[in-house]
């Protein structure tokens, strides 16, 4: 009995429909970007200081208080100090002095715009910003594990159009909102369905493809991601108000609702389903647009013995047999350390300069050498070595760079865009090598709750670094060492995924140690 990899060898492993497919997709993996990092430019935090009283409030001495401006708790009508150099007359050490919240707003140093700046998120309410960015990795988590498990109950494309539609409709209704609060909840609606359609894709893109560009595949999606950081700085510096990047990222999702007319259902989700029927009409259909016939020993399309009945994922199901409850915890662990150390290593590396596009552009530049060694080394050596190394590598650059003189700048920055580019290879080998780990009735689901753990990582490392910072300045480094290092030993413990294809059935995971 033919299997899905064995009629694209046929009837093309990547032809015309799977490269356009990819294209496509490929689109909606850069248009993630703005949802994962758009805070950097939505909620730059320029510099700012209290806004002066001006004429209109005068004062009984000097025309107004000079105290209100600078934000001292001082009553300076009724003080000795005099009206020339007045500050020469206070405390010498003012940091004793009290200070009070700024009376008549905030003036900060930027011809643009923010919510920082638009709603005041500074000082006393900083936190509001926190919660901001929080909010969309909240909203990840929840989506990951709901949308995940729609997904495979329901199937890819369904899923991926309504994602698509709440996430353009959300994110257009946040750029007209009118306060902090609607701001933060559509920011919310649109953490619950990104990441969600961005991974349905991923699974979407690999259930295409032959056996033999799995692996390309599922790495230059990630690249269009790294593409769309590129793109988004050029853009963030073309349009400095944050309402109007807001709608002009947007956009773009509106255009994928056309996707319904272009990406048919995954044959391989079909078959696992007793949907056979179906899914040969999509194979014909596939073999169509390649310009290949699909021949008659081929046409006979039906589930294999083992799922002669329709399956229904469960979560129980990532846990109930030893293989693949192995897989998950690994897994999961892994996805943790990719968003904590990839995270947390932009926040303590503070790269030279004050240009926020630059730094922001070069950082992402990092990431395509990445790419180019999981290419070069996936299929010579395969999956489980290049990712327990690359762990390693981070690991041992965080390590490296707690020691290393403050004096010796430039090879602080190079040990840390060495950990920043062994942690993105991890990253993305952890997303290729997630979806080759589970049968396909549990494979959507499987990626999501996994990658759930990347959104919990993602909540908790700003206040890891900044809390073990006051502790010591480079103990969060210690701590990405650690953690890094501990997921390069788990990841020996997986099966080596080279070479063989998309498990069926969960008996073959079971297998794939042998």
């Amino acid at each position: 009995m033919p299997t899905v990899d064995d009629i694209l060898e046929h009837v093309g492993e990547f032809h015309f429909f799977q490269k356009q497919t990819f294209f496509l997709l490929a689109l909606l993996s850069a248009a993630f970007t703005p949802i994962y990092v758009g805070i950097v430019f939505l909620g730059f935090t320029p510099d700012h200081r209290c806004r002066s009283p001006g004429a209109a409030e005068p004062s009984r001495r000097c025309g107004w208080s000079l105290a209100e401006e600078l934000n001292y708790t001082v009553d300076w009508n009724h003080s000795a100090l005099g009206c020339v150099e007045p500050l020469a007359g206070l405390a010498a050490n003012r940091s004793h002095l009290p200070l009070g919240p700024c009376r008549h707003g905030w003036v900060y140093d930027t011809p643009g715009s923010s919510i920082v700046t638009e709603f005041n998120l500074v000082c006393a309410n900083s936190w509001m910003l926190d919660l901001f960015q929080s909010a969309v990795n909240v909203g990840f988590f929840i989506g990951s594990m709901g949308i995940g498990y729609l997904a495979d109950r329901f199937g890819r494309k369904l899923c991926l159009l309504v994602t698509i539609l709440i996430n353009a409709a959300s994110g257009v209704l946040m750029a007209v909102s009118p306060n902090y609060t609607w701001v933060l909840i559509f920011r919310l609606i649109q953490g619950l369905v990104s990441k969600a359609g961005w991974i349905i894709g991923y699974i979407l893109i690999t259930e295409f493809v032959g056996l033999s560009y799995r692996r390309t595949v599922g790495i230059v999606y990630q690249v269009a991601f790294t593409v769309g950081l590129l793109v988004l700085a050029g853009v963030a510096y073309a349009l400095p108000h944050w309402r109007l990047l807001q709608l002009t990222v947007t956009l773009p999702n509106v255009c994928f609702l056309l996707y319904y007319w272009c990406i048919p259902e995954s044959p391989r989700w079909l078959i696992s389903q007793n949907k056979s029927a179906k899914a040969m009409r999509v194979i014909k259909y596939i073999a169509k647009k390649n310009g290949k016939s699909l021949p008659a020993s081929l046409q006979s399309l039906r589930p294999d013995e083992e799922v002669d009945e329709k399956l229904t994922p469960s979560f129980l199901d990532l846990v109930r047999t030893p293989q693949i409850r192995r897989h998950t915890l690994i897994l999961m662990y892994n996805w943790f350390t990719g968003s904590v150390l990839y995270q947390g290593l932009i926040m303590h590396m503070g790269l030279a300069g004050s240009n926020i596009y630059l730094d922001f552009f070069y950082s992402a530049l990092v990431e395509f050498p990445a790419a180019l060694i999981i290419i070069l080394t996936i299929d010579r050596i395969g999956r489980r070595y290049p990712w327990a190394v690359s762990n390693m590598v981070a690991g041992a650059a965080c390590l490296a760079s707690a020691f290393i003189p403050d004096d010796l700048q430039w090879l602080r920055v190079t040990v840390a865009c060495l950990g920043r580019m062994g942690i993105t290879m991890a990253y993305e080998m952890v997303c290729l090598v997630n979806a080759e780990l589970y049968p396909t009735f549990i494979r959507n689901l499987g990626v999501l709750v996994c990658s759930s753990m990347c959104d919990i990582g993602g909540i908790i490392t700003p206040f890891l670094v900044y809390r073990l910072t006051d502790i010591w300045h480079e103990l969060p480094l210690v701590v990405f060492a650690v953690v890094g290092l501990v997921a390069g030993g788990l990841v020996l413990l997986l099966p080596e995924t080279k070479g063989k294809a998309l498990p069926e059935t969960i008996d073959e995971v079971e297998n794939m140690q042998r």
